[in-house]
């Protein structure tokens, strides 16, 4: 598959163009060549032109509808309507008026960048709108890249990005403290961060280069949260230059967590008189210069058992608890959301974290904290957007981990606030001064933050069911809406590891995972339209794993967690060990032969085969080196695929050979789509490196040449967990990301 008959990519052809028209004096193209080419471009050109060609898809998100912690909403105060959100690994959004929907702002991440998914914080430009600033990264851990500022003029749609000498932990506790990045209102050119592991950095041009703040006092924390937010008292200096007094809040385990500096971050000192064993969440300063504090006695998401709320005097330096009746040091949760109404003073909103019964809850003053209202016990919450989020209840809960919460500072009614699965917003949030219910609705349209774990598209009922992190599954007949039975119950599993159907027989399918209140699996004769729990599951059995149903669906091999692979022809009722294999095995089932099961043994590495649905094992050929994910193709009995980090293999005879395709680098995941016009085998879909190029893949001749159909405007950052094709849409692909849900595409 090295066809060097290809066709120059445009960006290639463009500059080749370019320097024909500075060149042309005369002389005949060759020449031109001739004397423009180093061994060096002509080795490039090669690789551009040997590269395998793009055929353009229009990509779109299987609705679902947020499903995941929105950590971070950030109002422009400058234009009315410009909203932007972060997530903890699905990236950033912005709000489109236009359209009512999210917009996501980073999707051109690539694999080898997916660590700048976890957004840490986001800030914008008070005086621009146009100018928003995001501190990406995910991880601190040794294994994680360091984090980058991206920087964009032009409202996230271009970014310009700045690597820093320091990892960010954009999904790691204290991910909704904030916001760590500030722009100074009064000098939009001076920015500040907080770290959580090497103390405060400052940028005087806009975030194009950073230097650390050398007299900061506190480097890091125990905890591994560091220095949360920035505040600047704009009242305290004049545009033009920077602002005098700005506040920073620090976690350490003891000690002061509040810090102020008078000289524009030149020096800093401890707030005197400020609460002693409690860690600063968010920090609000209003027109009066009154400094409004959410604490807890953790980082949080989880862990708060105690928290409280308090103001702050700049001028006469005192201090004064506000915290809501029933809140304090003896509550058994912690305060972290918090926003003033920039045009009411005295109007502020504060949330509670970690308040798991009846659920988290959001006070309301009008007073500047002196008496407060209980919003979520008069609330009405319409769920229709996205009915999951009732998870099997009559009507969904208020919220947990509220640490993101805002008043748009243009429309006073107009609410928003995050949680560990969407955004809700109401219009009408003054009801409440009137005693009268608030009416809330899912406000998070176009922002998807799930993690899929499988992807399956049967021949027949349903186009896509889904095996996903946190919220289960689903069932989607209708791609563009979040369906209205919601997720997958009886049981509702929080992560489902594993899906398959009868090839034979496509409306039987059962899926396991995790979190089902003593039940991790499942079968259905519908389609995935209802459910019934297996009866019983392996002895030893801690959920999870894969499951494969047999061609027609008598059969299913379950590699449970703890109990190895276990066969069962009455769907769960009993279960017995395969015989042959090891703890450690991948298993499928032939999608032709209803006897026929294979698996990779791990231990072994040896692919194996049953021919008595699953009871037993033989070894028939050794597996390709690395590690691999075995598959079996739609209406070919025997016809075996396995993906690695080295490439794709392919065995026609039951496992007993495999072959290296050439020109692939790496396979991270392999799926089937309906054949071509004119083909009788089914389009390959491919999340992996095909000549050099990292990406999603088809191909329509059993992978002997293969189109890129992503773009680098449509990489997703962690792509490759799962990758199916639809058995009855040529050329129509289904892709899982960890963070940004479920991608499908067709060609233009």
């Amino acid at each position: 598959m090295t066809n060097c008959d290809r066709t120059p990519t445009s960006a290639l052809k463009a500059s080749l163009l370019t320097r024909w028209d500075r060149d042309r004096r005369g002389r005949r193209w060759a020449v031109v060549m001739t004397a423009w080419l180093s061994a060096a471009a002509a080795a490039i050109i090669a690789q551009v032109c040997c590269a395998a060609p793009e055929e353009p898809y229009t990509w779109r998100n299987v609705e679902i509808v947020a499903g995941g912690f929105v950590d971070g909403i950030i109002f422009s105060p400058k234009q009315a309507g410009l909203v932007y959100a972060r997530t903890d690994i699905g990236g950033a959004y912005r709000w489109d008026a236009a359209s009512k929907r999210w917009i996501p702002l980073t999707d051109w991440v690539s694999a080898a960048d997916w660590n700048l998914l976890g957004i840490e914080s986001l800030a914008v430009d008070p005086t621009d709108a146009n100018r928003v600033y995001v501190a990406a990264g995910t991880y601190t851990n040794g294994w994680a890249g360091s984090g980058s500022i991206l920087r964009s003029d032009n409202q996230g749609r271009t970014w310009q990005r700045t690597a820093m000498p320091f990892k960010m932990g954009g999904n790691e506790d204290g991910r909704s403290i904030g916001e760590r990045l500030a722009v100074d209102p009064n000098h939009p050119s001076t920015l500040y961060f907080g770290s959580r592991h090497d103390s405060l950095w400052h940028s005087a041009d806009s975030g194009a280069t950073w230097s650390k703040v050398s007299s900061f006092p506190v480097a890091g924390s125990a905890n591994g949260n560091g220095i949360g937010f920035i505040v600047f008292d704009s009242r305290s200096g004049n545009p033009g230059a920077p602002t005098p007094t700005l506040y920073a809040g620090a976690a350490p385990m003891n000690g002061a967590s509040l810090y102020t500096s008078t000289d524009a971050g030149a020096t800093w000192a401890p707030v005197p008189g400020q609460p002693a064993g409690l860690i600063p969440h968010h920090a609000v300063m209003d027109g009066d210069g009154a400094l409004f504090i959410t604490y807890g006695n953790a980082v949080g998401p989880n862990g708060m058992s105690g928290g409280a709320v308090w103001k702050y005097n700049g001028r006469d330096h005192t201090w004064k608890d506000i915290t809501p009746a029933g809140g304090g040091n003896q509550a058994r949760f912690g305060y972290a959301g918090l926003t003033l109404d920039a045009s009411h003073p005295g109007t502020v909103m504060v949330s509670t974290m970690d308040r798991w019964w009846p659920s988290d809850e959001i006070f309301r003053s009008t007073d500047g904290g002196n008496h407060w209202t209980p919003i979520a016990e008069k609330s009405v919450r319409d769920s229709s957007l996205s009915p999951y989020v009732k998870f099997g209840a009559a009507a969904p809960r208020f919220g947990w981990w509220i640490g993101a919460l805002q008043i748009d500072p243009f429309d006073s009614h107009h609410v928003l606030y995050g949680t560990g699965a969407t955004i809700w917003g109401t219009d009408d949030i003054t009801a409440a001064e009137r005693g009268e219910p608030t009416r809330w609705h899912v406000a998070a349209e176009g922002l998807e933050e799930t993690a899929v774990l499988d992807l399956v598209s049967p021949p027949a009922g349903a186009h896509l069911l889904s095996a996903l992190g946190d919220i289960g599954g689903f069932r989607h007949d209708d791609l563009t809406v979040s369906p209205r039975t919601g997720m997958f119950m009886n049981p509702m599993l929080s992560n489902t590891t594993g899906l398959d159907f009868a090839a034979n027989s496509p409306m039987v399918v059962a899926r396991v995972g995790r979190g089902g209140r003593g039940k991790s699996g499942a079968f259905s004769t519908d389609g995935g339209a209802t459910w019934e729990p297996f009866p019983r599951e392996p002895a030893g059995s801690r959920g999870g794993g894969t499951i494969a149903v047999s061609a027609d669906g008598s059969a299913l091999v379950w590699t449970a967690e703890g109990a190895g692979p276990c066969w069962s022809i009455d769907r769960g009722t009993t279960w017995s060990p395969c015989g042959g294999l090891m703890g450690r095995s991948s298993v499928v089932s032939d999608r032709v032969n209803p006897k026929v099961f294979y698996a990779i043994d791990g231990s072994a590495r040896k692919l194996c085969v049953s021919t008595n649905g699953g009871a037993s094992f033989i070894p028939t050929g050794d597996v390709p080196a690395g590690q691999g994910r075995l598959r079996a193709t739609p209406g070919r009995e025997g016809d075996l695929w396995i993906t690695t980090g080295r490439g794709l293999f392919h065995s026609k005879d039951s496992g007993a050979t495999f072959s290296r395709l050439t020109g692939l680098q790496g396979a991270n995941a392999l799926g089937f789509g309906k054949p071509a016009p004119g083909k009788e085998y089914p389009a390959l879909y491919l999340v992996g490196k095909v000549d050099g190029i990292q990406g999603v893949f088809r191909s329509d001749d059993t992978g002997v040449s293969w189109v890129r159909i992503n773009d680098d405007e449509h990489q997703y950052g962690g792509i490759g967990q799962a990758i199916t094709g639809d058995p009855r849409v040529y050329g129509r692909v289904y892709l899982g990301t960890n963070g940004r849900g479920i991608l499908y595409a067709d060609p233009k």
